[in-house]
């Protein structure tokens, strides 16, 4: 398993495609701060759930300067019925062959009902204008964890 990242490290570039089917690199983002969150599946309602929290905390997030990304191993296909579905206002990165998960180290072991599984750990990065790693969060809730993520952004 890749080691967590940490405040200061530079946060790993990846090219993806998005639910729209185009490329979205890391580096489009240089000089602007950015959310990376990563999750286990579009269209669970957990998943559902904090997808929609970000939708509706984005004129604050746009407004503190900082772009949204979701992040989850499912594809462009299946991330663009979530999007449509839910009227989620971000793009959806598809990683299904895992590489960006890894490099963020949210992908792994993790416990789930109990029993030790390999797959997505949900985690959250804000990636600072410069390229690195402002805060770097691992096991998140998917309730709950927008409107904390914004006090520790000191945006209320």
């Amino acid at each position: 398993m890749t080691e967590r990242l940490q405040p200061g490290d530079k946060a790993p570039d990846f090219s993806l495609t998005d639910d729209s089917g185009a490329g979205v690199r890391l580096s489009d983002y240089l000089g602007s701060r950015v959310v990376l969150y990563a999750y286990p599946a579009a269209m669970t309602p957990g998943c559902t759930a904090q997808a929609c929290d970000f939708r509706d905390s984005l004129d604050s997030l746009h407004a503190a300067g900082i772009s949204v990304l979701g992040l989850s191993p499912d594809k462009p296909e299946k991330l663009a019925q979530f999007k449509a579905r839910d009227h989620l206002t971000f793009p959806l990165l598809s990683d299904p062959a895992k590489t960006t998960l890894t490099a963020y180290a949210a992908w792994g072991e993790k416990k789930l009902y109990g029993k030790t599984v390999t797959g997505v750990i949900r985690s959250t990065f804000v990636i600072a204008a410069d390229g690195t790693i402002e805060l770097a969060q691992y096991n998140v809730k998917a309730t709950g964890h927008v409107a904390k993520l914004r006090r520790d952004l000191g945006l209320g």
